[in-house]
Formats: C-alpha cells, sequence, structure tokens
C-alpha cells in the first residue's frame, strides 16, 4: 500500500492553506491523503506525538507554519516545529495569509539549499523528484564564505581576481556534487547559484517567489539558519531529514 501524506489540521489560516498544498501534493504523486484533526484541549505534547507516530507510516507530513491570534489552543502552527525536528520523515510546513502586494509567486520554480561540500542524498532526491513531479525548474543555492586568509585585506576592498577565483571554486563544487542527480532526473532544468551570503539570508531571497524550499536537517533540533527562514519564509519549506532513508542515485521513481 502506497505511504499516505498526513496533513495536520485545526481552524487556524495556516492550517488551511496546508490542507490545500497536501491535497495538490497527493495528487500530483498519486497517493492517499490522511487528514488528521489537532484539538487544541489536548496536553501540549500530545499533537506532536499523535502526527509523529503517524508521519512515521507515511510518505511525508504536512502542518501550518504558523499559529493564528484568536485561535484557542495549541495551533498546529505551535507543534510543527518540534515535528520538523523530530520527524524521521520528511515535514513540509506552510505558511498561511495574503503575499505581500505586489509580489506574483511563481510556480515554476523549486528552491533547494544543498552544501555542495557535502550535499545529503535524501534532500537533493526530495528536491529534485519535486521539481520533475511539478514539471518545475529547480533552483540550487549553495552559499559560502571568504577563506581565513582573505582576513588580511581587510578592512580595504579585497583583490576582484582573487575574489573571482574562489568563487569559481565554489561554482565547480555545486557543478560536481550535484552532477548524479543531474543524470537522475535528465528532465530537469536546473539552475546552479552560488551566494557569498549567509545561508538564510540567500535561502530566504532565492526562495522569495518560489513554490517550494527544501532544505535538510541534522540532528533532532532545527539550527539557527533553519528557525530564520522558518521564521520569515513565505513559501512552503520541506525540511528533510539527513539520515532518511533513500533510494540510491539510479534513476527516478515512476
Amino acid at each position: 500500500m502506497a505511504e499516505p501524506i498526513v496533513v495536520g489540521v485545526d481552524a487556524s489560516a495556516p492550517s488551511r492553506a496546508a490542507a490545500e498544498w497536501a491535497a495538490g501534493d497527493a495528487r500530483l504523486r498519486g497517493l492517499p491523503l490522511r487528514v488528521v484533526h489537532i484539538d487544541g484541549a489536548d496536553p501540549a505534547g500530545g499533537g506532536a506525538a499523535t502526527l509523529l507516530s503517524l508521519g512515521s507510516r507515511a510518505s511525508c507530513t504536512v502542518l501550518g507554519l504558523r499559529g493564528e491570534v484568536g485561535v484557542p489552543g495549541p495551533a498546529v502552527g505551535c507543534v510543527g516545529h518540534e515535528v520538523a525536528a523530530r520527524s524521521d520523515r520528511p515535514v513540509v510546513l506552510v505558511p498561511g495569509g495574503p503575499h505581500p502586494a505586489g509580489r506574483e509567486r511563481r510556480t515554476e520554480w523549486v528552491t533547494l539549499g544543498v552544501d555542495a561540500r557535502d550535499p545529503v542524498s535524501a534532500v537533493v532526491d526530495f528536491a529534485f523528484d519535486a521539481a520533475l513531479r511539478r514539471g518545475a525548474r529547480l533552483h540550487a543555492v549553495h552559499t559560502w564564505r571568504l577563506p581565513a586568509r582573505a582576513e588580511r585585506w581587510m578592512p580595504y576592498a579585497l583583490p576582484e581576481e582573487d575574489r573571482g577565483a574562489w568563487e569559481d571554486q565554489e561554482v565547480q563544487l555545486l557543478s560536481d556534487a550535484l552532477r548524479p542527480w543531474r543524470e537522475k532526473y535528465p528532465q530537469v532544468d536546473v539552475y546552479d547559484d552560488v551566494r557569498l551570503q549567509s545561508p538564510s539570508a540567500a535561502l530566504l531571497q532565492a526562495s522569495a517567489s518560489a513554490e517550494l524550499l527544501v532544505v535538510g536537517r541534522a540532528g533532532r533540533t532545527l539550527g539557527p539558519t533553519m528557525r530564520d527562514v522558518l521564521e520569515h519564509t513565505e513559501c512552503p519549506v520541506a525540511v528533510v531529514p539527513a539520515l532518511m532513508c533513500n533510494p540510491p542515485v539510479t534513476g527516478p521513481a515512476g
């Protein structure tokens, strides 16, 4: 039996947005959808425990990202961070509410945050598969920092030839890191994006007009970068555990 998509709902706007996103994803992937109502009267950890249990047998769990003022009890948005931090399977957190005025959300971009020095197979595979099923272009974002030896130029301007050489190395690292997935998913158009920025700033900027942001999670906590992204994102964020079992990089799923 196919693993379902589990979506947790309450009375909040983000919860309704999550239900709509989950229904659309279930249609795209041909998977059953299981809707779970989270009661605000449950003990504080009850909703998270229920979702973690159900999510362990699901393709992914979908939750609203932020709570809504005026909704009593612990809204789904309050347990989203806990589920995303502890789940062994992917968790998609969907923000609710209108988008900023004058900004149209793209429907042809899936943004992937990737460390070109240590790409995590489960995370990259999830992003490529999501782009393939949506007929979307994959926007792969890798961030880097100036090497320690660049400090000798501070506070003066760094020579452009040095900066360019270091950036070229990062570009090559990203290209090499994504090569196996380009071969596995030849239908997916990939845009390599190397940025001299902090990870959270780069991801938020790159995903501002994307329909989905895919990031990896190591361990059982959400680090400062992840928390910053979840606090400010305007698009759904798929949090994929790094240790999740996934198929080898040999060919796309049917």
